[in-house]
Order: C-alpha cells, then sequence, then structure tokens
C-alpha cells in the first residue's frame, strides 16, 4: 500500500488536506506524480511544477512543500505540502 497525504496551509493552519492511496504495481515515482494529480484534482488546482529544492528534499526525507513559485496560477494558500505516510 502506498499513501500520500496532501495538505494545503496557510498562515501555519491546515486548509484542507486528503489522502490518496495506491495500491497499482507501478514505480515509487509514478505513484507520486498520479497520486499528486489526483490530490491536485480535488482540490481544483493546477498540478505543482517540481523545482530542483522539491526534488531533492523529496528524496532525503519524502516530504516537500510546493510555494508559489512552483504554480503557474495564482493560490490562496501559503504552500502544498506533500508527504509519503506509507509505502511498502
Amino acid at each position: 500500500m502506498f499513501r500520500l497525504w496532501i495538505k494545503e496551509i496557510k498562515d501555519n493552519h491546515h486548509i484542507k488536506d486528503i489522502t490518496i492511496s495506491d495500491e497499482s504495481n507501478d514505480s515509487r515515482t509514478h505513484k507520486v506524480f498520479k497520486s499528486l494529480e489526483k490530490g491536485c484534482s480535488e482540490f481544483d488546482l493546477s498540478v505543482p511544477i517540481w523545482l530542483d529544492k522539491n526534488i531533492s528534499e523529496f528524496k532525503s526525507v519524502s516530504k516537500t512543500r510546493f510555494t508559489r513559485d512552483s504554480f503557474i496560477e495564482s493560490i490562496d494558500f501559503d504552500y502544498l505540502e506533500i508527504q509519503i505516510i506509507e509505502e511498502d
């Protein structure tokens, strides 16, 4: 089982959050991308752009924050945080 927790944060408070599960046989990378896309669809957001900082942070701690710089459109929160909470 793979689960990705996606949270919108504004002023250090959770605005929204969702946990996306994926039981497919896809690679970890595909599971992350598909889960992020699904979560952004639920939040009615465009999928953020992965900057170098996001990639290195995610590789080291399985967690990263997407700030305004990662979105093409304007956002009404401070950042979108993703974190793998279960992985087999």
